[in-house]
């Protein structure tokens, strides 16, 4: 039965959670790990966890719109201290538990935030590096039972909560007041906090509800960090606004087996989780006999076909008699290493390579693609089962109007839009247009059936001194289809050519090199000119499909990974390509002398 909250019955983010209470007391709203096994929550039972949250927050003394932070992982605390933080009208700042101990203090600084919340010993050992800048916080409350220690202000959570509490009523609250900062990755710059109310994300998560349903019923995995807006909204508000029920998968390491357990009906992930499928899938198949992989990609191939003919786009064809077959012996056993239960799977926040919504789609896995930005709650569009071209990014949503304005630029209008970027009036002006319309920075183009494609970001385009103007990220997807590669970065900025950047898959590379006949532990390995003309050929094979702008005239191979650590990734784990382009300037200007 599908018991959906309209936002206007929830009036606020916590109004939300109290009607599911209300509505659907004893249903289970959460499972988590712990003690060694699997528990439950039912929604009652969560509303007491939000009671002891709310009455340790209110002996502080805070007044409404203090800021609160939250570095967890995903777990029922989190949802817990989230909803009693609203329920006292304080403003959620959600933080990376990756990120670096100099990002969060500027975050937590630069948001006020009078309370940090986090998990471990391992946590606090990164956070008094810079509990000093951290001046305005006024209690740093641990998960975990922690030593005493020289800081009057930390306080473990058995310390912090009453053993039991009564919820006490929640102030009045309107749909345009701020409820989070959430601070953006900062690909270029400081993260910017951007502000967004309880109507933005309630509007925003009723809204994906009509591109795809969710009952009561169903099941959510839950590893994207709750503090991605994309796993938020749809992850946690939608899931209370619908029933669901919603499980916190162990680690990204344990998912493979957790989705076994749990056996989810929806899923909502990044693309990277979907090619670390198919790379596992893949080995496999190179690892066996021929015949089985001509029979999986003959599955692949006929599902696809189908799901085409489905859609209304391709024809029926005799191989469609095969496909009870193929689905038995090939299909149905991919499907049931993701639980076997899965009914759609939602892919977000970045593109979703055309390779790999291929395979999932033909083994019957409907993938829906969709598109958005913190900066909108985040969802701005997403595809149809009925009406689903992966390559697309979809339709927008319901309330969203979108417009290409200079330089193809996706513009962005409706109620998800965000309040502004806090203490940050320059960066709002920039952004958001005193009409609501708001520029998300991304290049595309629209679609006769209003489907939405997304080819590049203005700031990343490659001016070349001949003046050729080249998105780089539609390539980097492209040479990233080569298993050799683990991470990739085209660069040619003021330059004549293009050269790539590419971190190397280890164990690819032993192969590799040993083909070639090179030790892959000798540190001129890398360099070799052999190994750099088989990797060119490689890489142009890969690009064969694009303009004759895409020719790649060298190469730079890396061995150690990008990483949040290093500060070549930002924690939601994009390419910090301004600070990769500084800390390789030497041997990138080594690519343009040797020739």
């Amino acid at each position: 039965m599908l018991e959906i909250i309209s936002p206007a019955e929830a009036g606020s983010l916590h109004g939300l959670f109290l009607e599911r209470v209300r509505r659907t007391p004893d249903k289970i709203a959460y499972r988590y790990f712990g003690n060694n096994a699997w528990q439950e929550l039912s929604w009652q039972q969560m509303q007491s966890e939000v009671a002891r949250w709310q009455t340790a927050l209110s002996y502080l003394n805070l007044q409404r719109g203090d800021r609160v932070a939250i570095m967890l992982r995903n777990c029922p605390a989190w949802i817990a201290f989230d909803q009693a933080a609203l329920s006292l009208g304080l403003v959620t700042v959600p933080l990376y538990t990756v990120d670096r101990p100099d990002n969060l203090a500027y975050i937590v600084n630069d948001s006020g935030a009078k309370v940090l919340l986090f998990e471990s010993a391992e946590q606090w050992l990164g956070l008094r590096t810079v509990r000093e800048q951290l001046q305005d916080v006024v209690r740093f409350v641990s998960l975990d039972s922690l030593p005493d220690l020289d800081e009057a202000r930390l306080i473990s959570m058995a310390k912090f909560l009453p053993e039991t509490a009564q919820l006490l009523p929640a102030a009045v609250c309107r749909m345009d007041e701020l409820a989070s900062i959430i601070y953006t990755s900062g690909t270029t710059g400081k993260p910017r906090g951007v502000m967004l109310s309880h109507g933005n994300m309630l509007s925003n998560a009723r809204a994906c509800l009509d591109t795809f349903s969710v009952r009561s019923e169903d099941v959510f995995l839950s590893f994207l960090p709750l503090s991605h807006t994309f796993e938020r909204t749809l992850g946690y508000y939608l899931t209370v606004m619908t029933g669901a029920t919603v499980a916190f998968a162990r680690s990204i390491q344990t998912l493979s087996e957790d989705m076994q357990v749990i056996r989810p009906t929806l899923l909502i992930s990044v693309p990277r989780i979907y090619e670390r499928i198919y790379a596992v899938i893949r080995a496999k198949l190179e690892d066996g006999p021929r015949f089985k992989r001509r029979l999986f990609y003959l599955a692949v191939e006929t599902g696809w076909a189908m799901f085409e003919h489905q859609q209304g786009r391709g024809p029926w064809r005799a191989s469609f008699l095969l496909w009870p077959v193929l689905q038995k012996l090939v299909a149905q056993k991919v499907l049931d290493k993701l639980g076997g239960r899965l009914r759609v799977a939602i892919s977000g926040g970045a593109a979703l390579a055309a390779e790999f919504s291929r395979v999932f789609v033909g083994l019957g896995l409907p993938i829906v693609q969709g598109y958005g930005l913190t900066e909108t709650s985040p969802v701005i569009s997403g595809n149809h089962l009925g009406n689903n071209f992966p390559d697309s990014v979809g339709q927008p949503i319901s309330g969203v109007e979108v417009r290409l304005g200079a330089l193809s630029e996706l513009q962005v209008r409706g109620p998800n839009v965000m309040l502004g970027y806090w203490n940050n009036p320059e960066a709002t002006r920039a952004t958001l247009a005193a009409d609501g319309w708001l520029r998300t920075g991304d290049i595309g183009h629209i679609s006769d059936t209003g489907h939405i494609y997304i080819t590049g970001r203005i700031k990343e385009i490659i001016v070349m001194s001949n003046g050729e103007k080249i998105p780089p990220t539609d390539m980097e997807l492209a040479i990233l289809h080569d298993p050799l590669f683990e991470q990739v970065m085209v660069f040619g900025e003021a330059h004549p050519y293009l050269v790539v950047l590419a971190v190397l898959n280890p164990q690819v590379w032993l192969h590799f090199a040993h083909e070639v006949g090179i030790r892959p532990d000798m540190p001129e390995a890398l360099t070799d000119s052999r190994i750099e003309a088989k990797v060119l050929r490689r890489i142009a094979r890969n690009l064969r499909g694009f303009p004759g702008y895409a020719k790649v005239n060298r190469v730079l191979l890396l061995r150690e990974p990008w990483s949040i650590d290093n500060g070549l990734l930002t924690p939601t784990m994009k390419l910090r390509r301004d600070e990769v382009t500084r800390r390789f300037a030497a041997e990138i200007k080594q690519l343009y002398e040797r020739r």
